[in-house]
Protein backbone atom coordinates (compact mmCIF):
# COMPACT_ATOMS: atom_id res chain seq x y z
CA UNK A 1 0.00 0.00 0.00
CA UNK A 2 1.26 3.46 -0.82
CA UNK A 3 1.89 6.08 1.80
CA UNK A 4 -1.04 8.25 2.76
CA UNK A 5 -1.02 11.99 2.30
CA UNK A 6 -2.00 13.78 5.46
CA UNK A 7 -2.05 17.38 6.63
CA UNK A 8 0.76 17.95 9.14
CA UNK A 9 -0.48 21.25 10.56
CA UNK A 10 -1.42 21.54 14.22
CA UNK A 11 -4.76 22.81 15.46
CA UNK A 12 -3.01 25.82 16.99
CA UNK A 13 -1.91 26.91 13.52
CA UNK A 14 -5.36 26.71 11.98
CA UNK A 15 -6.95 28.52 14.93
CA UNK A 16 -4.60 31.48 14.67
CA UNK A 17 -6.17 34.83 13.90
CA UNK A 18 -2.94 36.40 12.71
CA UNK A 19 -0.39 35.22 10.20
CA UNK A 20 3.16 36.27 9.41
CA UNK A 21 3.35 36.39 5.63
CA UNK A 22 6.52 38.30 4.84
CA UNK A 23 10.04 38.58 6.17
CA UNK A 24 10.17 41.02 9.06
CA UNK A 25 6.40 41.14 9.54
CA UNK A 26 5.20 40.04 12.96
CA UNK A 27 1.48 40.30 12.38
CA UNK A 28 -0.81 40.56 9.39
CA UNK A 29 -4.58 40.47 9.00
CA UNK A 30 -5.94 36.93 9.13
CA UNK A 31 -5.92 35.33 5.69
CA UNK A 32 -7.36 31.80 5.46
CA UNK A 33 -5.20 31.00 2.42
CA UNK A 34 -1.97 31.63 4.33
CA UNK A 35 -3.35 29.87 7.40
CA UNK A 36 -4.19 26.75 5.42
CA UNK A 37 -0.84 26.60 3.63
CA UNK A 38 1.36 27.11 6.70
CA UNK A 39 3.64 24.09 7.01
CA UNK A 40 2.56 22.76 3.62
CA UNK A 41 -0.54 20.81 2.65
CA UNK A 42 0.79 17.26 2.70
CA UNK A 43 3.13 14.81 4.39
CA UNK A 44 4.19 11.17 4.03
CA UNK A 45 2.75 8.70 6.52
CA UNK A 46 3.91 5.12 7.04
CA UNK A 47 1.45 2.34 6.25
CA UNK A 48 3.20 -0.25 8.44
CA UNK A 49 3.90 -0.05 12.18
CA UNK A 50 7.38 0.35 13.68
CA UNK A 51 6.56 -0.28 17.33
CA UNK A 52 9.41 -2.52 18.44
CA UNK A 53 12.61 -4.23 17.29
CA UNK A 54 10.68 -6.97 15.47
CA UNK A 55 8.79 -4.40 13.39
CA UNK A 56 12.03 -2.53 12.75
CA UNK A 57 13.80 -5.67 11.58
CA UNK A 58 11.05 -6.32 9.03
CA UNK A 59 10.51 -2.76 7.81
CA UNK A 60 14.22 -2.07 7.62
CA UNK A 61 17.31 -4.17 8.17
CA UNK A 62 17.71 -7.12 8.01
CA UNK A 63 14.28 -8.02 6.57
CA UNK A 64 14.33 -5.42 3.81
CA UNK A 65 17.43 -7.07 2.30
CA UNK A 66 15.39 -10.10 1.26
CA UNK A 67 12.98 -7.90 -0.68
CA UNK A 68 15.81 -5.91 -2.28
CA UNK A 69 17.53 -9.11 -3.40
CA UNK A 70 14.31 -10.48 -4.87
CA UNK A 71 13.77 -7.27 -6.86
CA UNK A 72 17.36 -7.35 -8.05
CA UNK A 73 16.76 -10.83 -9.44
CA UNK A 74 13.35 -9.96 -10.87
CA UNK A 75 12.90 -6.19 -11.38
CA UNK A 76 9.16 -6.57 -12.04
CA UNK A 77 8.68 -7.35 -8.35
CA UNK A 78 9.27 -3.66 -7.61
CA UNK A 79 5.62 -3.13 -8.48
CA UNK A 80 4.49 -5.60 -5.81
CA UNK A 81 6.86 -4.75 -2.97
CA UNK A 82 7.23 -0.94 -3.21
CA UNK A 83 4.89 1.95 -3.78
CA UNK A 84 6.18 2.50 -7.34
CA UNK A 85 2.97 1.44 -9.10
CA UNK A 86 0.86 3.70 -6.93
CA UNK A 87 2.76 6.96 -7.02
CA UNK A 88 3.11 9.77 -9.56
CA UNK A 89 5.76 12.47 -9.84
CA UNK A 90 4.22 15.92 -10.32
CA UNK A 91 6.99 17.75 -12.17
CA UNK A 92 7.27 21.45 -12.96
CA UNK A 93 9.85 24.11 -13.71
CA UNK A 94 7.57 26.89 -12.51
CA UNK A 95 7.33 28.67 -15.85
CA UNK A 96 3.55 28.65 -16.42
CA UNK A 97 1.92 28.45 -13.00
CA UNK A 98 -1.85 28.98 -13.04
CA UNK A 99 -2.43 32.52 -14.21
CA UNK A 100 0.76 33.72 -12.55
CA UNK A 101 3.20 32.84 -15.33
CA UNK A 102 6.91 32.25 -14.78
CA UNK A 103 7.26 32.52 -11.00
CA UNK A 104 10.00 29.93 -10.50
CA UNK A 105 10.19 26.49 -8.87
CA UNK A 106 9.91 27.55 -5.20
CA UNK A 107 6.82 29.66 -5.78
CA UNK A 108 5.24 26.80 -7.74
CA UNK A 109 5.37 24.37 -4.81
CA UNK A 110 2.02 25.35 -3.23
CA UNK A 111 0.35 24.51 -6.56
CA UNK A 112 2.24 21.23 -6.92
CA UNK A 113 1.30 20.25 -3.37
CA UNK A 114 -2.29 21.07 -4.24
CA UNK A 115 -2.07 18.87 -7.31
CA UNK A 116 -0.73 16.04 -5.18
CA UNK A 117 -3.56 16.18 -2.67
CA UNK A 118 -6.09 16.27 -5.52
CA UNK A 119 -4.55 13.08 -6.90
CA UNK A 120 -5.10 11.47 -3.50
CA UNK A 121 -8.51 12.93 -2.75
CA UNK A 122 -10.12 12.26 -6.12
CA UNK A 123 -8.22 9.25 -7.47
CA UNK A 124 -6.66 7.49 -4.51
CA UNK A 125 -3.25 8.02 -6.17
CA UNK A 126 -0.21 9.16 -4.19
CA UNK A 127 1.83 11.95 -5.76
CA UNK A 128 5.08 13.73 -4.99
CA UNK A 129 5.68 17.38 -5.98
CA UNK A 130 9.00 17.91 -7.76
CA UNK A 131 9.96 21.48 -8.70
CA UNK A 132 13.09 21.66 -10.83
CA UNK A 133 15.64 24.48 -10.83
CA UNK A 134 16.08 24.48 -14.60
CA UNK A 135 14.08 25.58 -17.61
CA UNK A 136 16.28 23.79 -20.14
CA UNK A 137 14.17 21.17 -21.91
CA UNK A 138 16.96 18.59 -22.18
CA UNK A 139 17.96 19.04 -18.54
CA UNK A 140 14.35 18.52 -17.46
CA UNK A 141 14.11 15.37 -19.56
CA UNK A 142 17.38 13.97 -18.22
CA UNK A 143 16.39 14.72 -14.63
CA UNK A 144 13.00 13.05 -14.93
CA UNK A 145 14.48 10.01 -16.67
CA UNK A 146 16.86 9.56 -13.76
CA UNK A 147 14.06 9.93 -11.22
CA UNK A 148 11.70 7.58 -13.08
CA UNK A 149 12.65 4.30 -11.29
CA UNK A 150 10.90 5.65 -8.19
CA UNK A 151 7.57 6.36 -9.89
CA UNK A 152 4.75 4.67 -11.75
CA UNK A 153 3.91 7.75 -13.79
CA UNK A 154 4.88 11.36 -14.49
CA UNK A 155 2.45 14.27 -14.50
CA UNK A 156 4.02 17.33 -16.14
CA UNK A 157 2.57 20.51 -14.74
CA UNK A 158 2.76 24.24 -15.46
CA UNK A 159 5.60 24.08 -18.00
CA UNK A 160 5.38 26.79 -20.63
CA UNK A 161 4.82 26.19 -24.34
CA UNK A 162 6.38 25.33 -26.69
CA UNK A 163 8.95 23.54 -24.48
CA UNK A 164 6.21 21.45 -22.87
CA UNK A 165 5.52 19.67 -26.16
CA UNK A 166 9.16 18.70 -26.65
CA UNK A 167 9.61 17.62 -23.03
CA UNK A 168 6.55 15.39 -23.07
CA UNK A 169 7.47 13.83 -26.41
CA UNK A 170 11.03 13.05 -25.39
CA UNK A 171 9.97 11.59 -22.05
CA UNK A 172 7.38 9.37 -23.70
CA UNK A 173 10.06 8.10 -26.08
CA UNK A 174 12.49 7.28 -23.27
CA UNK A 175 10.25 6.00 -20.49
CA UNK A 176 7.97 2.97 -20.24
CA UNK A 177 5.61 4.59 -17.75
CA UNK A 178 2.76 7.04 -18.42
CA UNK A 179 3.81 10.64 -19.07
CA UNK A 180 0.94 13.14 -19.12
CA UNK A 181 1.02 16.91 -19.41
CA UNK A 182 -2.17 17.80 -17.61
CA UNK A 183 -2.33 21.38 -18.86
CA UNK A 184 -2.67 19.91 -22.34
CA UNK A 185 -4.49 16.64 -22.05
CA UNK A 186 -6.49 16.99 -18.86
CA UNK A 187 -8.03 20.18 -20.19
CA UNK A 188 -8.71 18.53 -23.54
CA UNK A 189 -10.42 15.50 -21.97
CA UNK A 190 -12.80 17.56 -19.83
CA UNK A 191 -13.54 19.92 -22.72
CA UNK A 192 -14.44 17.02 -24.99
CA UNK A 193 -16.74 15.52 -22.34
CA UNK A 194 -18.60 18.80 -21.90
CA UNK A 195 -18.80 19.38 -25.65
CA UNK A 196 -20.17 15.88 -26.29
CA UNK A 197 -22.98 16.51 -23.82
CA UNK A 198 -23.68 20.01 -25.13
CA UNK A 199 -23.96 18.59 -28.65
CA UNK A 200 -26.21 15.79 -27.41
CA UNK A 201 -28.44 18.29 -25.65
CA UNK A 202 -28.90 20.21 -28.89
CA UNK A 203 -29.45 17.12 -31.03
CA UNK A 204 -26.18 17.50 -32.91
CA UNK A 205 -23.01 15.47 -33.25
CA UNK A 206 -19.42 16.65 -32.95
CA UNK A 207 -19.12 16.43 -36.72
CA UNK A 208 -21.80 19.11 -37.08
CA UNK A 209 -19.80 21.67 -35.12
CA UNK A 210 -17.25 24.32 -36.05
CA UNK A 211 -15.23 25.55 -33.08
CA UNK A 212 -12.94 28.50 -32.43
CA UNK A 213 -10.23 28.29 -29.77
CA UNK A 214 -8.71 31.43 -28.28
CA UNK A 215 -5.17 30.55 -27.26
CA UNK A 216 -2.48 28.59 -29.07
CA UNK A 217 -0.48 27.53 -26.04
CA UNK A 218 -0.34 24.10 -24.46
CA UNK A 219 -4.06 23.79 -23.77
CA UNK A 220 -5.25 25.34 -27.03
CA UNK A 221 -3.05 23.13 -29.22
CA UNK A 222 -3.96 19.98 -27.32
CA UNK A 223 -7.69 20.72 -27.33
CA UNK A 224 -7.69 21.40 -31.07
CA UNK A 225 -5.89 18.15 -31.92
CA UNK A 226 -7.96 16.10 -29.49
CA UNK A 227 -11.32 17.42 -30.68
CA UNK A 228 -10.40 16.69 -34.29
CA UNK A 229 -9.30 13.18 -33.26
CA UNK A 230 -12.71 12.73 -31.63
CA UNK A 231 -14.56 13.78 -34.81
CA UNK A 232 -15.15 17.53 -34.55
CA UNK A 233 -16.21 19.08 -37.85
CA UNK A 234 -13.65 21.89 -37.89
CA UNK A 235 -11.69 24.10 -35.51
CA UNK A 236 -9.76 27.33 -35.91
CA UNK A 237 -7.21 28.41 -33.32
CA UNK A 238 -6.29 32.05 -32.71
CA UNK A 239 -3.24 33.47 -30.97
CA UNK A 240 -2.42 37.11 -30.20
CA UNK A 241 -1.84 37.82 -33.89
CA UNK A 242 -5.01 36.22 -35.21
CA UNK A 243 -6.15 32.91 -36.62
CA UNK A 244 -3.42 30.31 -37.09
CA UNK A 245 -3.52 29.77 -40.84
CA UNK A 246 -1.24 28.43 -43.55
CA UNK A 247 -0.72 31.86 -45.07
CA UNK A 248 0.97 33.26 -41.96
CA UNK A 249 4.76 33.57 -42.11
CA UNK A 250 5.36 34.09 -38.38
CA UNK A 251 4.39 30.63 -37.09
CA UNK A 252 6.51 28.44 -34.84
CA UNK A 253 7.00 24.79 -35.73
CA UNK A 254 4.17 23.81 -33.40
CA UNK A 255 1.80 26.36 -34.94
CA UNK A 256 2.78 25.40 -38.49
CA UNK A 257 1.80 21.83 -37.70
CA UNK A 258 -1.42 23.14 -36.15
CA UNK A 259 -2.18 25.15 -39.30
CA UNK A 260 -1.96 21.96 -41.37
CA UNK A 261 -4.43 20.14 -39.11
CA UNK A 262 -6.97 22.87 -38.39
CA UNK A 263 -8.93 25.67 -40.03
CA UNK A 264 -10.31 23.69 -42.93
CA UNK A 265 -12.55 26.66 -43.68
CA UNK A 266 -9.43 28.70 -44.52
CA UNK A 267 -10.27 31.62 -42.24
CA UNK A 268 -7.66 34.33 -41.69
CA UNK A 269 -7.60 37.53 -39.72
CA UNK A 270 -8.52 38.26 -36.10
CA UNK A 271 -10.37 35.97 -33.71
CA UNK A 272 -13.58 37.88 -34.35
CA UNK A 273 -13.58 36.87 -38.02
CA UNK A 274 -13.47 33.20 -37.06
CA UNK A 275 -16.28 33.53 -34.51
CA UNK A 276 -18.80 34.71 -37.12
CA UNK A 277 -21.15 31.76 -37.61
CA UNK A 278 -19.13 29.47 -35.32
CA UNK A 279 -20.92 26.89 -33.18
CA UNK A 280 -18.41 26.72 -30.32
CA UNK A 281 -16.06 29.14 -28.56
CA UNK A 282 -13.35 27.67 -26.33
CA UNK A 283 -11.26 30.15 -24.36
CA UNK A 284 -7.91 29.15 -22.86
CA UNK A 285 -6.07 32.43 -23.28
CA UNK A 286 -7.34 35.16 -21.02
CA UNK A 287 -8.17 38.47 -22.60
CA UNK A 288 -11.66 39.62 -23.48
CA UNK A 289 -13.84 38.73 -26.46
CA UNK A 290 -16.08 41.61 -27.60
CA UNK A 291 -19.79 41.05 -27.11
CA UNK A 292 -20.43 41.77 -30.78
CA UNK A 293 -18.21 38.83 -31.73
CA UNK A 294 -20.14 36.51 -29.40
CA UNK A 295 -23.39 37.78 -30.88
CA UNK A 296 -22.13 36.85 -34.36
CA UNK A 297 -21.91 33.16 -33.51
CA UNK A 298 -24.42 30.66 -34.86
CA UNK A 299 -27.77 30.25 -33.09
CA UNK A 300 -27.61 27.71 -30.28
CA UNK A 301 -23.87 28.20 -29.85
CA UNK A 302 -21.75 26.94 -26.95
CA UNK A 303 -19.38 29.26 -25.07
CA UNK A 304 -16.68 27.61 -22.96
CA UNK A 305 -14.77 30.60 -21.55
CA UNK A 306 -12.25 28.91 -19.27
CA UNK A 307 -9.75 31.60 -18.28
CA UNK A 308 -9.43 32.12 -14.52
CA UNK A 309 -10.33 34.18 -12.65
CA UNK A 310 -11.77 36.28 -15.47
CA UNK A 311 -13.43 34.32 -18.30
CA UNK A 312 -12.87 35.60 -21.84
CA UNK A 313 -16.64 36.07 -22.06
CA UNK A 314 -18.50 36.90 -18.88
CA UNK A 315 -21.27 34.36 -18.28
CA UNK A 316 -23.92 37.08 -18.17
CA UNK A 317 -22.95 38.12 -21.70
CA UNK A 318 -22.51 34.55 -22.93
CA UNK A 319 -26.01 33.57 -21.76
CA UNK A 320 -27.53 36.24 -24.02
CA UNK A 321 -26.42 34.35 -27.10
CA UNK A 322 -25.34 30.81 -26.17
CA UNK A 323 -27.37 27.70 -25.43
CA UNK A 324 -24.67 26.26 -23.15
CA UNK A 325 -22.12 28.24 -21.13
CA UNK A 326 -19.15 26.80 -19.26
CA UNK A 327 -16.25 28.40 -17.42
CA UNK A 328 -13.20 27.36 -15.44
CA UNK A 329 -14.70 28.74 -12.23
CA UNK A 330 -16.38 26.80 -9.45
CA UNK A 331 -18.96 29.51 -8.73
CA UNK A 332 -20.73 29.05 -12.08
CA UNK A 333 -22.40 25.94 -13.51
CA UNK A 334 -20.45 23.68 -15.90
CA UNK A 335 -16.94 24.08 -14.50
CA UNK A 336 -14.29 22.73 -16.90
CA UNK A 337 -11.93 21.46 -14.22
CA UNK A 338 -8.94 19.19 -14.87
CA UNK A 339 -9.51 17.44 -11.56
CA UNK A 340 -12.36 15.61 -13.29
CA UNK A 341 -9.81 13.86 -15.50
CA UNK A 342 -6.25 13.43 -14.28
CA UNK A 343 -6.86 11.46 -11.03
CA UNK A 344 -8.96 8.81 -12.78
CA UNK A 345 -6.73 8.70 -15.85
CA UNK A 346 -3.65 7.98 -13.76
CA UNK A 347 -5.54 5.61 -11.47
CA UNK A 348 -6.66 3.56 -14.49
CA UNK A 349 -3.22 3.61 -16.09
CA UNK A 350 -1.48 2.56 -12.87
CA UNK A 351 -4.07 -0.11 -12.16
CA UNK A 352 -3.03 -2.01 -15.30
CA UNK A 353 0.61 -0.83 -15.26
CA UNK A 354 0.18 0.87 -18.62
CA UNK A 355 3.34 1.82 -20.46
CA UNK A 356 1.82 5.05 -21.76
CA UNK A 357 -1.43 7.02 -22.00
CA UNK A 358 -2.83 6.74 -25.51
CA UNK A 359 -5.33 8.84 -27.43
CA UNK A 360 -7.81 5.99 -27.04
CA UNK A 361 -7.41 6.07 -23.26
CA UNK A 362 -8.05 9.81 -23.21
CA UNK A 363 -11.13 9.50 -25.42
CA UNK A 364 -12.40 6.70 -23.16
CA UNK A 365 -11.92 9.02 -20.17
CA UNK A 366 -13.87 11.81 -21.87
CA UNK A 367 -16.71 9.47 -22.82
CA UNK A 368 -16.92 8.05 -19.30
CA UNK A 369 -16.95 11.54 -17.82
CA UNK A 370 -19.73 12.63 -20.18
CA UNK A 371 -21.75 9.51 -19.37
CA UNK A 372 -21.74 10.30 -15.64
CA UNK A 373 -24.19 13.12 -16.35
CA UNK A 374 -26.64 10.62 -17.86
CA UNK A 375 -30.33 11.51 -17.77
CA UNK A 376 -29.66 14.63 -15.71
CA UNK A 377 -28.29 16.38 -18.80
CA UNK A 378 -29.32 20.04 -18.97
CA UNK A 379 -27.94 23.34 -20.22
CA UNK A 380 -26.50 24.06 -16.77
CA UNK A 381 -25.29 20.50 -16.27
CA UNK A 382 -23.22 19.17 -19.17
CA UNK A 383 -20.29 18.16 -16.95
CA UNK A 384 -20.38 16.63 -13.46
CA UNK A 385 -18.99 18.17 -10.30
CA UNK A 386 -15.52 17.15 -9.13
CA UNK A 387 -17.23 16.06 -5.91
CA UNK A 388 -19.51 13.60 -7.70
CA UNK A 389 -18.28 10.28 -6.29
CA UNK A 390 -19.11 8.50 -9.55
CA UNK A 391 -16.50 10.39 -11.56
CA UNK A 392 -13.17 8.84 -10.56
CA UNK A 393 -14.37 5.19 -10.60
CA UNK A 394 -15.98 5.68 -14.02
CA UNK A 395 -12.89 7.30 -15.54
CA UNK A 396 -10.55 4.77 -13.89
CA UNK A 397 -12.47 1.78 -15.24
CA UNK A 398 -12.77 3.24 -18.74
CA UNK A 399 -9.06 4.09 -18.95
CA UNK A 400 -7.99 0.67 -17.67
CA UNK A 401 -10.25 -1.08 -20.20
CA UNK A 402 -8.96 1.11 -23.05
CA UNK A 403 -5.34 0.40 -22.06
CA UNK A 404 -5.99 -3.33 -22.28
CA UNK A 405 -7.78 -2.92 -25.62
CA UNK A 406 -4.89 -0.90 -27.05
CA UNK A 407 -2.21 -3.31 -25.87
CA UNK A 408 -0.37 -0.98 -23.48
CA UNK A 409 -1.48 -2.72 -20.26
CA UNK A 410 0.96 -5.05 -18.53
CA UNK A 411 -1.46 -6.70 -16.14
Amino acid sequence: MAAEIVNPRSDSTTDSTTDSTTEGTTEAPFDPAFALHRGGKMAVQATVPVRDKDDLSLAYTPGVAKVCSAIAENPELVHDYTWKSQVVAVVTDGTAVLGLGDIGPEASLPVMEGKAILFKQFGGVDAVPIALATTDADEIVETVVRLAPSFGGVNLEDISAPRCFEIERKLQERLDIPVFHDDQHGTAVVTLAALRNAAKLSGRSLGDLRAVISGAGAAGVAIAKFLLEAGLGDVAVADRKGVVSRDRKDLTDVKRELAELTNRAGISGPLESALAGADVFIGVSGGTVPEAAVASMAPGAFVFAMANPNPEVHPDIAHKYAAVVATGRSDYPNQINNVLAFPGIFAGALQVRASRITEGMKIAAANALADVVGDELAADYVIPSPFDERVAPAVTAAVAAAARAEGVARR
